[in-house]
């Protein structure tokens, strides 16, 4: 183990070199909002993935009278057929985050990819790469949905690619900014002068410089990718024989939840989603700042930089 000679006669270990790992960890720690965010999500996925075994009644069970009231229990109630509403919600969150990862996953695919792309390679492949990312960042995605439902009819498959092909066009643009600036740099044309190819540049120099930007993207789409499926789901074009929160909420409204007093049909689910969002939310701007060094500065006032006198002049001709 090496030492540093600090003082005379003294010898202390030098200070640990962190990861990056370690050091999203410790950023992660320090803030309360992240930490908040990473519970919530934590106890939503549990629930989710633990559904089969840990929720209280059976999927298709009617335990109870039609929108019964909470009680001991049925804490969230029953909805329209009598089911416990806290066992639709964990079947319903199991169903929201399949569809939210796998359609994150394809939009990070397809837009990390046009975005290296076009960002390193630059002249006609940007513009032509770009031209289409215009295009698809145009195309409504409520529409789409209804035309691909109306033609292949609907389901969970439908929904990741819809979502997939339309969320992309966000991350592509901004993974295109930060890799035409990565090109730039001076490592990058000293590896270009050795002889490098334009695989090894890519996946040695650029790609780790922009995965911070992609994975706290990533997160973040997680959140619209599973608003986007509760709004679609919502409006009738989910999957009719799997039950997502989306689905839960249509039903509340086409059985009259609101006119029946029943906001245990309608207001759980919505909050569910909601904090699912925000979760996603925090989580992603805390890895944006932990793996992004220069968000790190962005909060510096400027005031607190001064320039250096000129050179035989004295400050206060400044």
């Amino acid at each position: 183990m090496s030492v540093v000679l600090n003082e005379p006669g003294f010898l202390v270990d030098p200070e640990p070199v962190r990861s990056r790992g370690g050091f999203v960890w410790q950023t992660i720690r320090r803030r309360p909002s992240a930490t908040i965010g990473i519970v919530l999500l934590s106890l939503v996925i549990v629930g989710a993935l633990l559904a089969p075994w840990v929720a209280p009644y059976g999927l298709h069970t009617r335990v109870g009278p039609v929108f019964g009231h909470p009680s001991w229990s049925h804490p969230l109630g029953l909805d329209d057929g009598g089911i416990d509403m806290l066992t639709l919600l964990m079947w319903g969150a199991r169903i929201s985050l399949v569809v939210g990862f796998a359609a994150t996953l394809v939009s990070m695919l397809i837009g990390g990819t046009i975005g290296v792309l076009a960002g390193y390679f630059g002249g006609k492949t940007d513009v032509v790469l770009m031209r289409i990312t215009d295009y698809f960042l145009v195309i409504p995605d409520v529409p789409l949905m209804i035309v691909v439902a109306a033609i292949w009819g609907p389901s969970l498959f439908h929904i990741v690619i819809v979502i997939g092909i339309l969320l992309w066009t966000s991350t592509a643009r901004v993974i295109r900014a930060q890799v035409k600036s990565v090109r730039e740099r001076v490592y990058v044309k000293r590896a270009r002068s050795l002889g490098a190819g334009h695989t090894r540049i890519v996946l040695r120099h650029v790609l780790p410089q922009v995965a911070p930007l992609l994975i706290a993207n990533t997160v973040l789409t997680i959140a619209v990718a599973i608003f986007d499926e509760t709004a679609l789901s919502f409006l009738g074009l989910g999957d009719p024989s799997r039950i997502s929160l989306g689905k839960v909420i249509e039903n509340a409204f086409q059985r009259a939840a609101i006119s029946s007093g029943a906001w245990w049909a309608i207001v759980p689910p919505g909050a569910l989603v909601a904090v699912i969002i925000l979760s996603c939310s925090l989580v992603g701007g805390a890895l944006e700042d932990a793996l992004n060094p220069r968000l790190r500065v962005a909060h510096l006032s400027a005031r607190t930089f001064r320039l250096r006198p000129l050179v035989g002049r004295g400050a206060e001709s400044l």
